[in-house]
């Protein structure tokens, strides 16, 4: 019979392995949130035959879900692998930012900051030819589920563990899920290095303010690794050849880009997953580094839980990019404002704008094209529009085709973008009208006519070669969720920006001067004041330094030194 002492000795092991043990998953979901294998049973269907690690859980809409999704629908005809990715609604509050996630959506891109509502879904299927099997087939999905969309770095991680897991089978996927549990924190601004099964994956994860060129990634880092150790470069963490994608609707780019800013309904229909979530993944691309705020589904399938919810409204659409293959939606999503119908990545000169009216419906079921009757506000820009075909007849590589669109695009949407930023720069207080001993300002309100009266003289036409009917474009975009969605997260920097300035000023207040005449309501008032500003500068990140918090809390204590020794006693202890 075990002594007590030695009882003691094995639950202190145990809580201590218990210790460690939640702090591996913590630091594994700096990364991923889970790794689930879909297989396909005979009774159940699409079916979740393990989740690495064991212990997590999904809701059983999610787990719903991602059985349907890590699947291509059956009318794709996928054989051999397939791999793609999708997005999950979340259910409830199943996965929680942890501190690291937290700490780098404070430097991240708004458009790559983890994703609070959904999960991205990276998918490889296998299905093959077995004999020895009831159906005669092998069918099975890996699917990697994180809340980062690093579409690129884990389409690759994916591409290599999947294999491994179906030749090897549960151990190798254990190994894996410890590998990355030890992987650095993701930090934007700095290159990453990502040791994987022999494979050390060396990418770079932008900041808000700085990115670095291809060249910098590829050179500027020279990291030791072990001998075994293959190197993979990649250059961007979140988009990889989006010309690829996009060269087979090139001619129409300045459309789709403007349908994109818009955050207009959009089904893009095509004949696999791959495909589909590829190009719904550029679609959204397109108005970077503007977040695209919509909705939208690299891949979804008349299964989806949200399937009523954007296939039933024939009059109002949702505000959401839909990726599909079945062709029931070309019936059921005919009502559709914008419709992409794509049968291949190539370019095709004879790949059409055609403007959709009931009677040409009936052949989206076969036809290439984009179906709209949207009439853009901006005109098409032929000198991009040149380049990039020449390059397509002369095979300039793919890579610098993308840098010229990337280049072309982003400058498109930073003209459009820096009016409105200016503009907002006015919406805050005059920094002499922030006073320490009164409440703090909040930023003006957005003012519509206000700002397009400003377009005449600094308006996207003094640095965008394009032409056209750019008031008209901002007035549609104030009604698009692009618009709210970029507007509430300024408005909430700008009033960060205010509280910080005022706490500031706050924390070099002489208040010794202050008190002298001050009830002591008016005194213990301003104590529970900085104390409360205090703390929820803590909570909502207000950008204030260690000094000006020391400072304030001295300005607590110059307060309370004048207070009768009753009202000190009360406020140490609701300190």
């Amino acid at each position: 019979m075990s002594s007590p002492s030695s009882l003691n000795k094995g639950e202190q092991s145990s809580a201590i392995d218990d210790g460690n043990s939640r702090k591996k998953w913590e630091y594994l979901k700096n990364w991923i949130h889970c790794i689930c294998v879909v297989a396909f049973d005979l009774e159940l269907g699409q079916a979740i035959e393990a989740i690495y690690p064991s212990h997590i859980k999904l809701a059983e809409q999610e787990r719903s879900n991602v059985c349907y999704l890590a699947f291509p629908d059956s009318n794709s005809g996928c054989m051999g692998d397939t791999q793609y990715h999708v997005r999950i609604r979340q259910s409830g509050k199943n996965s929680q930012e942890n501190t690291a996630l937290k700490n780098y959506n404070k430097n991240a891109p708004i458009f790559l900051r983890s994703d609070t509502y959904h999960y991205w879904g990276y998918v490889y299927f296998r299905q093959v030819k077995d004999k020895t099997l009831p159906r005669g087939y092998f069918q099975k999905s890996i699917i990697l589920i994180s809340k980062l969309p690093f579409v690129n770095l884990f389409t690759e991680i994916v591409a290599l563990i999947a294999p491994k897991f179906f030749e090897t089978g549960k151990s190798v996927m254990e190994s894996i899920v410890d590998e990355i549990a030890d992987w650095p924190a993701p930090v934007p601004g700095e290159i990453i290095n990502l040791p994987l099964m022999g494979v050390l994956f060396q990418t770079y994860v932008p900041n808000q303010y700085y990115k670095l060129t291809v060249s910098d990634v590829v050179t500027g880092n020279q990291t030791t690794r072990e001998e075994s150790d293959r190197l993979l470069m990649l250059t961007s963490v979140y988009e990889d050849n989006i010309f690829q994608s996009l060269a087979v609707v090139v001619s129409h780019i300045h459309l789709l880009w403007e349908l994109v800013l818009l955050a207009e309904p959009i089904v893009v229909m095509a004949s696999s997953p791959t495909m589909c979530s590829r190009m719904v993944q550029a679609l959204t691309a397109l108005i970077t580094p503007l977040k695209y705020h919509a909705d939208h589904r690299p891949y979804f399938t008349i299964h989806d839980s949200e399937f009523k919810e954007y296939a039933t409204d024939t009059q109002n659409p949702p505000a959401v990019i839909l990726g599909v293959t079945n062709p029931f939606f070309a019936k059921t999503l005919q009502h559709w404002p914008h419709i992409v119908r794509i049968n291949g990545t190539e370019y095709n000169e004879n790949f059409k704008h055609r403007i959709k009216k009931s009677d040409t419906l009936k052949i989206l079921d076969s036809k290439p094209g984009v179906y709209t009757e949207y009439k853009p506000f901006l005109r098409k820009d032929k000198a991009i529009l040149k380049k990039l075909h020449r390059g397509i007849q002369t095979k300039r590589p793919g890579e610098a085709q993308t840098v010229l669109l990337r280049k072309h695009l982003m400058e498109l949407t930073e003209s459009f973008m820096i009016p409105l930023e200016r503009y907002i720069a006015t919406l805050m207080p005059l920094q002499k009208n922030i006073s320490p001993f009164k409440a703090t300002p909040i930023p003006h309100l957005f003012n519509m006519d206000e700002f397009l009266a400003t377009l005449s003289s600094s308006g996207p036409q003094l640095t965008s070669g394009v032409k056209g009917d750019w008031v008209g474009l901002y007035r549609r975009f104030f009604r698009s969720p692009n618009f709210s969605g970029w507007f509430q997260t300024r408005y909430a920097e700008l009033s960060k920006k205010i509280e910080a300035i005022h706490l500031e000023a706050l924390s070099q207040a002489d208040l010794t001067l202050w008190v002298q005449g001050k009830q002591e309501v008016e005194l213990v008032d301003m104590v529970l004041r900085i104390r409360q500003k205090l703390q929820k500068s803590n909570e909502d990140d207000v950008p204030i330094g260690d000094s000006v918090q020391d400072k304030l809390r001295e300005r607590i204590k110059d307060i309370t030194r004048t207070l009768p020794d009753d009202l000190k006693t009360i406020l140490n202890y609701n300190s």
